[in-house]
């Protein structure tokens, strides 16, 4: 298991995302490293961006079977599981803008789930892993 403590600096994004993929957890990733990456891109980017948060904490564990995430922050409560998903059936021209992130990382991970306790947002997300 590796923790990371990261603050969620708009211009550090980038490097925020870079640090969590160089971790022991998801540097042997082969096929499923695309989709880890979107995922983690989406929720870093969300929590610098929106959160107001003063910091990122990120819990990884790995199995033979599967990696899961765990991101905390102390930013505005915000569950984006009760957010209202897009509707990619629309022409581009039609759909509304945002969403559409989050609706990826519902549809690319396994399980997902969100609480908010002792004013920390925490959303964990897992991915099916081959051996």
């Amino acid at each position: 298991m590796t923790k990371l403590h990261f603050q969620p600096i708009q211009d550090k994004a980038t490097q925020i995302v870079d640090a969590i993929l160089h971790t022991e957890e998801i540097a042997s990733l082969t096929s499923e490293r695309n989709i880890i990456r979107l995922v983690i891109e989406e929720l870093i980017v969300n929590i610098v961006n929106y959160s107001g948060s003063d910091y990122i904490d990120i819990e990884l564990k790995r199995d033979e079977n599967s990696i899961t995430l765990c991101f905390r922050d102390n930013g505005i409560p915000f569950n984006p599981l009760k957010r209202v998903m897009p509707d990619t059936t629309l022409p581009l021209e039609k759909r509304q803008i945002g969403g559409l992130g989050i609706f990826l990382v519902i549809k690319k991970t396994d399980a997902i789930s969100y609480e908010y306790t002792n004013g920390e947002n925490i959303l964990t997300v897992s991915k099916k892993i081959k051996s």
